[in-house]
């Protein structure tokens, strides 16, 4: 169920307290008697709504008004006026203003004026919670605190809010492209219209263009007798996804720069001219500058396409996500095939994370799922992972036993040398293991990166 809180700014009490009273059953309501306390609240604690007095001593309801739509716009704001003055009204309403009551106040009214503004509200959480719910269920490729995933979260939302503007995404196949499409059509106001997918590259390129633009009744041999839509129209108000794009043959770009400069196409064998809206979201994981340069991709349709661009960061360059996303394929897994896990183990954690992840997200959520079904035991093992043996534990038992089979000479023994020697030992073979990755080196060694390049730096001064 969801909830509301209300905030009452009026400078008179008897006010506060009587809407307080009549509200605090159905509502959460806390009283102010200035503007200047109340956006103070407003701006640690935002509520879905305020009830403001125009009338204010010091900052005025208008001026406060105005604080509040700069500081958060969404805040419903209904205001409170001693006398139904047409202009301070026309102002307060143009300044972002839900509504208003007039004094003395009555309460059946003022009921009836908050239901109908809440109603606005509950709409707009109910689109929030079901978008989160897509994000959460459908998306998790965004799981993880580094900054490189959250930079693109923040991305998404930003984009979101524009319902048509193309975006490009690029990066390595598996890495969530589609997801990331996903999240932007169901983040968009048009969430509830289609979200179209095609792989460019999975369809052939005489068909490609039937596929986008739809076919008349004869257009070619096999076309069915009554014609058919293609997934420009399928999407209509809504997201075309194509993945792939730098799959697109040169006439179908052309085709396709038309569409999304007029917003007009024909169906293949057809005279009809076609207008739609839809906006188009587009993937690839080629080079589409140097296949410009190559002359196999309009430059105009590139930068068409690419009215907002985004790059996808590999699993490699958000290594601190990497036992995140393997928690929660490890929960997805174990409550789907029923299998009861406690976590993974240290030394498999470890193996994780000193993999090399040429399949991104997709790899390590195959890896996981294929750990649940052949693993033994509560916990996820190197074993069960099938990546091989820890280079690292390899390493320090092979140290711990050299370490061993060695004698304390009579003489003594120089410790700082002794410990300089170890130290490098350690950074070099770290570093040769993590093929030149001073994060992954970092991470074998259980230290912080910027330690990790400090201490070596002072390794090779010394040599």
């Amino acid at each position: 169920m969801i909830s509301y809180s209300i905030y009452i700014v009026d400078d008179e009490q008897t006010i506060r307290e009587s809407v307080t009273m009549a509200l605090e059953d159905k509502y959460e309501i806390e009283g102010f008697g200035d503007a200047e306390s109340a956006l103070l609240a407003i701006k640690s604690d935002p509520p879905d709504l305020v009830l403001l007095d125009i009338g204010l001593p010091q900052m005025n309801g208008i001026d406060a008004l105005k604080h509040i739509k700069a500081q958060l716009p969404d805040i419903l704001v209904i205001m409170i006026t001693a006398y139904e003055d047409i202009n301070t009204v026309i102002s307060a309403m143009k300044k972002g203003a839900y509504d208003y009551v007039v004094k003395p106040l009555h309460m059946e009214a003022l009921e009836v004026t908050i239901q109908n503004a809440l109603d606005t509200i509950r709409l707009r959480k109910e689109v929030r919670n079901l978008q989160a719910l897509h994000l959460k269920e459908h998306c998790p490729c965004f799981i993880g605190e580094s900054n490189a995933i959250q930079d693109v979260l923040e991305f998404i939302n930003l984009v979101a809010k524009s319902p048509d503007t193309p975006v490009l995404i690029t990066g390595e196949t598996g890495t969530g492209k589609e997801l990331i499409a996903g999240a932007i059509h169901y983040n968009s106001p048009n969430f509830k219209a289609p979200f179209a997918t095609v792989n460019c590259a999975a369809i052939p390129k005489d068909l490609l263009e039937s596929e986008l633009f739809g076919y008349e009744r004869g257009a070619f041999s096999g076309a069915g007798a009554m014609g058919k839509k293609g997934l420009i129209e399928e999407s209509a108000n809504g997201t075309l996804f194509l993945d792939e794009v730098g799959d697109l043959s040169l006439e179908a770009q052309a085709k396709l720069l038309r569409f999304l400069e007029l917003g007009e196409f024909y169906r293949v064998g057809g005279t009809k001219k076609h207008h739609i809206k839809t906006r188009v979201v587009s993937a690839t994981n080629k080079n589409l500058e140097t296949m410009m340069q190559e002359g196999l991709f309009r430059k105009d349709l590139y930068f068409r396409l690419g009215v907002i661009k985004v790059q996808v960061p590999a699993l490699d360059e958000r290594p601190e996500d990497i036992i995140l996303l393997a928690k929660y394929f490890l929960q997805e897994f174990s409550q789907k095939l029923d299998i009861k896990f406690t976590g993974i183990s240290p030394e498999a954690e470890n193996a994780l994370l000193m993999h090399t992840w040429t399949g991104h997200v997709r790899e390590l959520k195959n890896i996981i799922e294929r750990a649940v079904i052949v693993g033994k035991g509560s916990e996820v093992t190197v074993e069960s992972l099938g990546l091989g043996e820890s280079k690292t534990s390899d390493m320090v038992h092979s140290s711990q036993m050299e370490m061993a089979n060695r004698e304390f000479p009579p003489e003594g023994v120089d410790l700082d040398q002794k410990l300089q020697s170890v130290e490098r030992f350690y950074i070099e073979e770290a570093f040769k293991m993590a093929k030149g990755n001073e994060s992954k080196a970092a991470r074998l060694l259980r230290i912080n990166h910027h330690t990790f390049r400090y201490r070596r730096k002072k390794l090779m001064e010394r040599n």
